[in-house]
């Protein structure tokens, strides 16, 4: 069937209506592409070439190759331990992150009076200035602060410096970054649990499922999928933890704090040493990348999607 002249004058009509939309649009994001590519494209692509050279703040560059990362694995005295305390926050965060916040949204039920109020006061930490809660906590557990006043006063027992025990520093700052960061996922599982389909929950009561077999049987696996979401998302915030650390310990005692980020920090910004900083930046993102990849590919194990 031939089309007739209306019909192809119409066709033409569209193809050029829709290219000058295409520019239109073009125009109105062209603001948002120039800067994404001044500010995100081009400073990475910079970081990569300056990972490949002896790149010092001042002063001439040469070219290193693979030199700042044989650098960082062999000869850095400071890179494994700032890794492998990366690892131990993350480790001691993620699941106290999500237990908590898992907790916190389960005790808010429907039945619960002013859960809105309450979700509000536990989600201020989140929009809270970092600095400013890192230096409240701070003072609170320094020899002087309230936690070790009140601890003589009512106990008459004198409680560690937490922040310079090697033994606690590290705790105090997981600590410090649950309380900081539980209201994004409360508020994550908050919203899945009022998006559990009423039938299969009552269902489930008139079986007799309560407490923890309802829990274990029937809402953790609904959950799964907002579950999975939450913990990708700290998993990647815990691994570039940098402010906690930073503002509480200084990454001390020693380096029994210094996360990965903090040691990249120190390398560019303190001994300027910008060519091993963005080695270890893509050191970093790589195991980030590597990481993900892995949650994705293990929760076809565990994660329960609705078809």
């Amino acid at each position: 069937m031939f089309m007739t002249r209306q019909q192809a004058s119409r066709g033409r009509g569209r193809s050029a209506l829709s290219k000058v939309e295409s520019r239109q649009a073009l125009g109105f994001m062209s603001p948002a592409l120039v800067g994404l590519a001044l500010f995100t494209i081009v400073p990475v692509g910079l970081s990569i070439v300056m990972s490949l050279f002896h790149w010092p703040a001042f002063g001439d560059r040469s070219f290193a190759g693979l030199g700042n990362y044989e650098t960082l694995f062999t000869q850095s005295p400071d890179f494994w331990p700032a890794l492998r305390n990366s690892a131990v926050f993350t480790l001691l965060y993620v699941p106290a992150n999500l237990v908590v916040a898992l907790g916190l949204a389960l005790a808010l039920g429907p039945r619960i009076r002013g859960r809105g109020a309450f979700r509000v006061l536990f989600f201020i930490p989140v929009v809270t200035p970092i600095v400013a809660n890192a230096l409240v906590w701070k003072m609170l557990l320094q020899p002087q602060g309230l936690f070790n006043g009140v601890s003589m006063t009512v106990f008459g027992y004198e409680l560690p410096n937490f922040l310079a025990d090697q033994n606690w520093a590290m705790i105090m700052v997981v600590v410090m970054s649950v309380w900081q960061g539980m209201g994004y996922n409360m508020l994550i599982f908050s919203a899945a649990l009022e998006q559990l389909p009423a039938p299969v929950v009552e269902a489930a009561r008139i079986d007799g499922a309560q407490g923890v077999r309802m829990l274990r049987s029937i809402v953790l696996p609904m959950l799964s999928p907002a579950i999975f979401f939450a913990t990708v998302m700290t998993v990647i915030t815990a691994l570039q933890v940098f402010a906690q650390p930073q503002l509480l310990t200084g990454g001390g005692p020693g380096n029994a704090t210094m996360p990965l980020v903090q040691f990249i920090y120190n390398q560019g910004f303190r001994f300027q040493d910008l060519g091993l900083a963005a080695a270890a930046a893509w050191v970093l993102f790589v195991l980030i990348i590597l990481l993900t990849a892995f949650q994705f590919r293990a929760q076809k194990r565990w994660v329960h999607y609705e078809h």
